[in-house]
């Protein structure tokens, strides 16, 4: 189904493509698709394109480009690309995280044990079961946001957060799991650490996972956690994964 969608202001240099429709893996696809067509107009004035679970931000220089027009010509390329099925020019990866689940790493973990009736061997065992989607990164850079945790581990997040967060936390909010990629303020539950570093500024690519690629997390013990090391991270083309 063709989601509906408006494109308005967002301040005097961005504008936002919304959709009125839930977040899923197929809108994903769209507003990821939508991304790769307009940075192929390589059009002036365009300083960046945010994907996020219902919309797709656009920020320009007004000096460089007439918003109206602008507006103009986003609302009629996203029409045009509605018509079609979406084409991306990347194909996904399946990227597995090694996580630790013990002591200081999963200092919720008692938490989430009793919000939600599941023992620490069984939230580890749901939790590394799914491969999650990644549906944006945000809030910080890096920040994965993923689909697909199993309902049995909702739980709400802290009534009170964390003023610091360690780097590589593995956190479930509400109904999303996701992964802290540098220490900071957070309010999800945090049941587990992965070594792995989401963020390298010099890197390339600077992110370990983009939209639409699949996390798959897997247990590992402390003396794994401290011996690992960033090129030992696992990354598999989507195709390939069992």
């Amino acid at each position: 189904m063709i989601p509906a969608f408006s494109v308005i202001a967002n301040g005097d240099s961005a504008l936002d493509i919304r959709f009125d429709a839930e977040p899923s893996e197929e809108l994903s696809r769209w507003i990821i698709a939508i991304e790769q067509a307009i940075n192929a107009l390589d059009r002036a004035g365009i300083q960046d394109l945010i994907p996020a679970y219902q919309c797709l931000t656009l920020c320009f220089d007004p000096l460089l480009c007439d918003p109206d027009g602008l507006k103009n010509d986003v609302e009629a390329l996203t029409r045009k690309l509605l018509a079609r099925q979406p084409e991306l020019k990347r194909n996904p990866r399946l990227i597995r995280l090694p996580v630790c689940y013990e002591g200081e790493f999963a200092q919720d973990m008692s938490a989430v044990s009793e919000h939600t009736g599941l023992s620490a061997q069984q939230i580890t065992a749901k939790h590394c079961a799914p491969h999650y989607l990644v549906h944006m990164l945000g809030f910080s850079p890096g920040f994965l946001y993923l689909g697909g945790l199993d309902p049995s581990l909702h739980c709400p997040r802290k009534e009170t957060p964390a003023l610091r967060v360690p780097a590589g936390a593995v956190g479930i909010g509400g109904k999303q799991t996701g992964v802290y990629p540098q220490e900071s303020p957070g309010g999800w539950q945090i049941i587990g650490r992965t070594p792995v570093e989401l963020f390298r500024p010099h890197g390339n690519p600077a992110f370990v996972a983009e939209p639409l690629d699949r996390i798959e997390f897997y247990p590992i013990d402390r003396a794994q956690f401290e011996q690992f090391r960033q090129e030992m991270l696992e990354v598999i083309p989507l195709e390939q994964a069992s």
